[in-house]
């Protein structure tokens, strides 16, 4: 029997300090996230945004649906306490035609003008212009000396000219005044909102993004439109994805024909155009035009959106198959399902996790563009893509109704995206241990 003394054993060389350092543990993922400045604003939106979809009736209880008639297209208004007219009053002019053009009354429901009566005047023409230089738009052609405005006003300056009209069709020296309305409801609107009235007066509620053009919410639209988008740009991902890492595993661990069988069904898969199926989805569930399209977009993303995640477990696993433990795996009798589920798809959950990331905008993005075309969610619905489509009808008049819903889904991606960068930084193993 041999013997073995203290000679036989020599000591290791001392590790160098790099390889001692190599061996470091790594900084916690939230603390790298957390130092990342453009990480932390990324997810204080990602955070807005999921809150106001899911908490929006609880943080701005206004309906999306209910319609402000007296504020439509309005910009951002303040609370505020107005008083309540009646909307069937008949006025028949001043008791005395007054000595020049006047207003009599100036309110949104209505603004009264009189002006003199002129011998050589057969007739008056009214107009009103918003500002600028020309008459404005022609209101009336009236015979007496009064006139009442109700055409869609707004608490904005007016300018009203009134032309005289001879007989003859000659034009005479032409009145002009300026009116400012101020707000007022009227008693049909009020009792169509059920709105309290105290003292002949009642309460309307601010609309800190103004309303669009029937006079609805913006704020309460877009919160019920981040719902719409946080529904599909949440469920269509995770869903496609996790179909994707099993099946991507599976080629990889079983390798040979299947793999090759599989990966090319999956290349397949990428050449089926994806509007072309979301079509033939909504024909089959006999939807129409018009009615929205929500499951059908859900529906194609997750069966034609999966072969990239597949094909990027796959990769992975293709590393991991040859590694100790997954040997030892095999030879303890486990089979290709234990191994998918236990050893196989936890090594790949932080490249998922990056995926994911990057798949949510994206499908946030695919659900407004078919919105706006009219393929996915229609009115009366609110849905970013929708109200984009709303609003561009206006966007130069009222270019608010546009930019309020086009900045929600830039902002939106945005923070996706750079959350995604963060976290695929934050994940990478150099990153983490500070060699960057």
């Amino acid at each position: 029997m041999s013997r073995f003394t203290a000679a036989d054993f020599e000591p290791l060389p001392p590790q160098p300090a790099a390889a001692a350092e190599s061996f470091s543990e790594a900084p916690p993922l939230w603390r790298v996230l957390f130092a990342d400045i453009r990480a932390c604003l990324a997810l204080l939106v990602v955070v807005s945004v999921l809150l106001g979809a899911f908490m929006g009736p609880l943080l701005w209880p206004q309906s999306p649906a209910t319609q402000w008639l007296s504020q439509i297209s309005s910009g951002p208004t303040p609370a505020r306490s107005v008083e309540l007219v009646d909307d069937e009053t008949v006025w028949r002019g001043p008791a005395r035609p007054p000595h020049t053009l006047v207003v009599l009354q100036a309110t949104t429901t209505q603004v009264r003008l009189g002006w003199p009566v002129l011998p050589a005047a057969h007739r008056y023409r009214v107009y009103r212009s918003d500002g600028g230089v020309g008459l404005g738009i022609p209101l009336a052609e009236v015979n007496h000396h009064w006139y009442v405005d109700r055409l869609q006003l707004r608490e904005q300056d007016y300018r009203y000219v009134v032309v005289p009209v001879t007989a003859a069709g000659d034009t005479l020296e032409p009145m002009q005044v300026t009116a400012v309305p101020t707000l007022t409801l009227g008693r049909f609107e009020a009792e169509l909102l059920g709105l309290p009235v105290v003292e002949n007066r009642v309460e309307l509620p601010a609309h800190p993004l103004g309303t669009d053009a029937l006079g609805r919410d913006m704020l309460a639209r877009v919160l019920h439109g981040a719902r719409t988008s946080m529904l599909v740009g949440l469920s269509a991902p995770l869903l496609f994805i996790t179909l994707g890492a099993f099946y991507g595993a599976a080629a990889g661990l079983l390798g040979g024909w299947v793999d090759n069988v599989l990966m090319r069904f999956a290349d397949f898969v990428v050449a089926l155009p994806f509007l072309l199926f979301m079509i033939l989805f909504r024909v089959a569930m006999g939807i129409e035009s018009g009615e929205s399209g929500l499951f059908p977009m859900v529906l194609a993303m997750v069966l034609l959106s999966w072969p990239s995640a597949a094909r990027l477990v796959r990769g992975q696993v293709l590393q991991l198959r040859g590694s100790a433990f997954v040997l030892s795996a095999r030879m303890a009798g486990a089979g290709n399902f234990y191994l998918i589920r236990r050893h196989l798809l936890p090594n790949v959950v932080p490249l998922l996790l990056v995926s994911l990331s990057f798949a949510i905008p994206q499908a946030i993005f695919t659900e407004a563009l078919l919105s706006f075309i009219g393929m996915g969610v229609v009115p009366p619905t609110p849905s970013w893509g929708s109200m984009c489509n709303e609003g561009i009808r206006s966007m130069l008049t009222h270019p608010h109704e546009l930019l309020v819903p086009a900045l929600a889904i830039s902002m939106t991606v945005l923070a996706f995206n750079m959350l995604g960068d963060a976290l695929r930084d934050a994940m990478d193993v150099q990153v983490r241990r500070g060699e960057r």
